[in-house]
């Protein structure tokens, strides 16, 4: 009887352990499935609901060629004197607007002023003397000539008639024929006096000659052509803006020597030989990968981002296209300028920028998000969804990208459901065997 209150107290203690345990053991098994469920099974039906698809669509997309360039002026020149001199004196800051034709710096000309009084001066004398030619004699020279042409021939008959009476004696043998020639050479002077006389009479009435009239229009043509280069070189020392536009930058005061520039020289290389550095209306030169060239146009529009303006952005049409590209680093691109609106004067030249030229629109393209491209194997193409959650990589042939969105030209077809997202351990990855 002892032995079996002994086996029945022993057999109920461990039957109170063993509750005792199962009641520890309740709330362990609670807390672990609800760390499974946490940790395991909540994330996985996250992961399968995070899994997002898109349909393949038509769409019209309107085509967009970006490209980075810079702000520079349409024109640009170093304006500088046509001769080395001095600079007399300066009337424009860097900053100031000026109009065509504006005079902006005058230089020294007096050396220049000099010569053209001693030019102007050959000019009348050359003038005056074509004058006395083509007008020819005075009346009073006419006059004389005639006069000494009339004494020419008193003394012409004279001599005949001493010669007659001397002719006779010498028959008669009165006289030695010595003084008979002596008469006869008097007669013969008297007659060449008197053609000598007659001549010049009849120049004095005819008047000079035409080449020496053609000779001294000559002279006053030279002496005219003298003063118009002298001029021209007093008009260069007054410089003048060749265009509108801002004076970029000053290089001389006045009182400096200084020198012709070639008006291509860059503003960056010049120096104290040129005065100032005058720029035009600002411009976007921007460089165009070959790839896109074919797409741009003149006359298109343009939007422009400044980096120095974030948020900001400006309105332009191209204008010109480059016939040569530009090879740098072996990368093929072409130049395309675009004007650019800026009421504000906000753009200053070397600016930054980053433009995108409105190139058309592609009308009823076969698309998919841009996202949902991926790479497997070194092949272009996207995950479609299949029945029960399944997917399959098939390779496509893309176009253009327009706002996340892709061009597809080959591979799909409509209302096809293209992945987005990838539940964790499921997105497809490529391997080396080609194997996902």
């Amino acid at each position: 009887m002892s032995i079996a209150l002994k086996l029945k107290g022993f057999s109920q203690l461990r039957l109170n352990q063993w509750l005792l345990g199962l009641l520890m053991l309740i709330p362990i098994i609670g807390i672990s499935y609800i760390a499974y469920n946490q940790l395991v099974v909540v994330p996985q039906q996250q992961a399968k609901s995070k899994v997002k698809t898109a349909p393949v669509e038509r769409s019209n997309l309107p085509i967009a060629v970006s490209a980075n360039g810079t702000v520079q002026p349409q024109q640009s020149v170093n304006v500088s004197p046509k001769t080395s001199g001095i600079l007399k004196q300066l009337l424009v800051k860097e900053g100031d607007s000026v109009k065509e034709g504006q005079v902006l710096a005058y230089m020294d000309d007096s050396n220049l002023q000099g010569q053209l009084h001693q030019a102007q001066g050959n000019l009348a004398a050359a003038a005056a003397n074509l004058q006395k030619i083509i007008a020819g004699n005075r009346q009073q020279d006419t006059a004389q000539a005639q006069a000494k042409l009339q004494d020419a021939q008193f003394a012409l008959r004279q001599a005949e008639n001493d010669l007659q009476r001397n002719r006779s004696l010498n028959q008669a043998g009165a006289i030695s024929k010595q003084a008979f020639d002596t008469v006869v050479t008097a007669r013969d002077r008297a007659q060449s006096q008197v053609k000598l006389n007659q001549e010049a009479l009849a120049l004095s009435q005819a008047g000079a000659r035409p080449e020496d009239i053609d000779q001294a229009r000559a002279q006053v043509a030279a002496a005219a052509g003298a003063v118009q280069i002298i001029q021209a070189n007093i008009n260069d020392m007054v410089l003048r803006a060749p265009f509108s536009g801002t004076v970029a930058r000053k290089f001389a005061d006045p009182g400096a020597f200084v020198t012709p520039t070639t008006s291509g020289s860059s503003v960056s290389s010049a120096t104290s030989s040129s005065i100032l550095s005058l720029a035009s209306t600002n411009q976007i030169v921007a460089q165009v990968a070959e790839a896109n060239i074919s797409q741009i146009r003149v006359g298109i529009a343009a939007t422009i981002q400044v980096d120095a303006y974030p948020g900001k952005t400006f309105t332009g049409k191209v204008t010109q296209i480059a016939t040569q590209s530009d090879v740098v680093q072996n990368v093929t691109s072409f130049q395309v300028k675009t004007s650019v609106a800026d009421s504000e004067n906000l753009l200053r030249s070397g600016m930054n920028v980053n433009v995108e030229f409105k190139a058309g629109e592609l009308q009823d393209a076969l698309v998919v998000p841009t996202g949902a491209i991926v790479q497997q194997n070194n092949v272009q193409g996207v995950f479609v969804a299949k029945d029960k959650g399944n997917s399959v990589f098939v390779p496509i042939v893309v176009g253009i990208t327009v706002n996340e969105k892709t061009e597809v030209k080959s591979g799909l077809t409509e209302n096809q459901e293209v992945l987005l997202s990838f539940p964790p351990g499921t997105r497809k990855i490529s391997t080396p065997n080609g194997r996902p």
